[in-house]
């Protein structure tokens, strides 16, 4: 979600797959990282929006739709993938103080953010009118404070955090009055993160009067990444592989379950990122992150993972690469034949795709081309060896 500022080269591989790297990389986890990376291409660049099969779009409001898991399932991801970059550093840097690493975490957290603001400005967006909060903007909070809590806290205390975090916030949402609404309410613009925002990033937003990625909802979104170092922590634990894929399989079972029962109090929202939502997504990521295991860490089947490896190796430039190459797309103008000015997004639509089948086939055809070219963009730095990182 991001570009990434420094290189990293690896030694070539053989096979389709390269093998678990020195510092625990998981294969698997770069499967599952490059997958939720390629369905959040696929969802963010339909060909018309007009035409989008309903599983390919977020929930009205409350609910949930395969699209809303795909931004938690990242922000896990990132919380698993944390406990074994944190290992790695103390590994190869022999130990490095805590002050070095509490540094890493904010250098790349401060990167990643204004990373976003660079998206959101790019090519001529007027300052005054800029979004301040949005997808990179938080990941990049949620790392810098999920990152901090996992370096200075114990497992328990880090459990009181989620915990405070999940009830801190269903708190606040349904006991706090709302000028003008009251307590309780969860509609876009009467509930208490919407009008938080209005009062501190008032024109600043996605909505003119709500962001789903507002200040106060990023609260229990540290939560999420929270809970993925939990997963990291598990997966690095000196057990078998039969007992990690249990393991994975029952959280993530009773995390669904959670997640699905606290929805009679605090509905599954992912707009509003409620604390229902965070335990029902995080559940889901478990079992597919235990599939994604089973496959290819137990079974060794690893031949399809290779397109989803090339994604997850590079997820940041990927999706920087996707944002930029929409934009440009949607930005290059020209006169058709018939004297009509169109954005070369819409030409390559309406002349390649348009007329292949209905309209939601044709506009998820052209999402999956998207997809494709992005792909194929990471294939190039892959085989080459490079993976960018922040």
């Amino acid at each position: 979600m991001s570009t990434p500022t420094t290189i990293e080269s690896a030694p070539a591989h053989s096979g389709t797959v390269p093998p678990p790297a020195e510092r625990q990389r998981l294969i698997s986890l770069d499967v599952f990282r490059g997958m939720t990376i390629a369905a959040m291409i696929l969802v963010n660049d339909p060909g018309s929006w007009s035409a989008v099969y309903r599983p390919l779009l977020h929930a009205e409001w409350n609910g949930w739709t395969p699209t809303d898991l795909v931004f938690p399932f990242f922000l896990f991801i990132m919380g698993t993938a944390m406990e074994f970059s944190f290992a790695s550093r103390r590994e190869s840097m022999g130990r490095p103080s805590a002050k070095s690493m509490m540094r890493h975490v904010l250098y790349r957290s401060v990167i990643i953010f204004a990373l976003g603001l660079f998206l959101h400005i790019f090519p001529f967006y007027p300052l005054h009118r800029i979004r301040i909060m949005g997808v990179l903007q938080r990941i990049a909070v949620c790392y810098l404070f999920a990152g901090l809590i996992a370096l200075k806290t114990t497992v328990k205390s880090r459990i009181a955090v989620i915990a405070a975090l999940l009830f801190g916030y269903w708190a606040l949402m349904m006991l706090v009055p709302v000028p003008g609404y009251g307590a309780g309410h969860l509609d876009q613009d009467g509930n208490l993160a919407a009008y938080l925002d209005r009062a501190i990033m008032g024109g600043h937003l996605w909505k003119p009067t709500w962001d789903p990625e507002g200040l106060l909802s990023t609260l229990p979104a540290i939560a999420t990444t929270l809970l993925g170092t939990f997963v990291g922590l598990w997966l690095r634990a000196p057990a078998s592989q039969l007992k990690k894929f249990s393991g994975l399989l029952i959280a993530g079972a009773a995390g669904l379950a959670l997640g699905e029962l606290w929805t009679v109090w605090f509905p599954i929202n992912k707009n509003l990122w409620t604390s229902s939502y965070v335990i029902f997504t995080a559940g889901f990521a478990c079992v597919l992150l235990a599939l994604c295991y089973w496959l290819i860490e137990m079974k060794q089947w690893k031949a399809w993972a290779l397109p989803f490896v090339v994604l997850g190796k590079n997820a940041i430039a990927a999706f920087v690469f996707s944002v930029l190459l929409a934009k440009i797309l949607l930005i290059v103008k020209f006169f058709t034949a018939d004297g009509k000015r169109v954005s070369l997004w819409t030409y390559l639509y309406q002349h390649l795709f348009a007329p292949l089948s209905s309209p939601q086939f044709s506009s998820l055809l052209f999402a999956l081309a998207f997809v494709l070219v992005c792909w194929l963009a990471m294939l190039v730095l892959y085989r080459r060896k490079i993976f960018l990182k922040i």
